[in-house]
């Protein structure tokens, strides 16, 4: 999309975390959409980009978004580790070897493993291991 935007064209995004994975990313997007003549505008923090006041407030949510993003990793993290040490397994349960013989069957005869309700993926690294 950035690549068809012509100086003075603004682009919109919902929220500012849409636009970047990092602080850093999302700061170096807005410089070169600046150097490219494109205006930002955030719907959700009502921000627009052209004006001085306007490029302090995008620094200053971009800064937010950042730190909430590692918030919910540092909480997601500490989840896990808690769940660990009550003898839970984060993630989804094995599968039974009866699925697993049913879709190694599948494999052979070339059908799909959407007829177990499993994963492409899952189905691929089964695929894989047989070989």
């Amino acid at each position: 999309m950035i690549d068809f935007a012509r100086p003075g064209d603004s682009l919109c995004v919902i929220r500012l975390d849409r636009l970047g994975r990092t602080l850093k990313e999302l700061l170096e997007t807005v410089v070169d959409l600046k150097s490219c003549g494109i205006n930002l505008i955030s719907l959700d923090e009502k921000l627009d980009s052209s004006s001085a006041a306007g490029e302090l407030v995008f620094h200053v949510f971009g800064a937010i978004a950042h730190f909430e993003r590692r918030l919910i990793s540092e909480r997601t993290r500490d989840g896990i580790a808690a769940a660990c040490k009550r003898g839970k397994n984060p993630g989804r349960s094995k599968l039974d070897a009866e699925t697993v013989s049913a879709l190694q069957k599948l494999i052979r005869a070339g059908m799909a493993a959407k007829q177990l309700s499993i994963e492409r993926s899952t189905a691929y690294r089964i695929a894989k291991a047989l070989g």
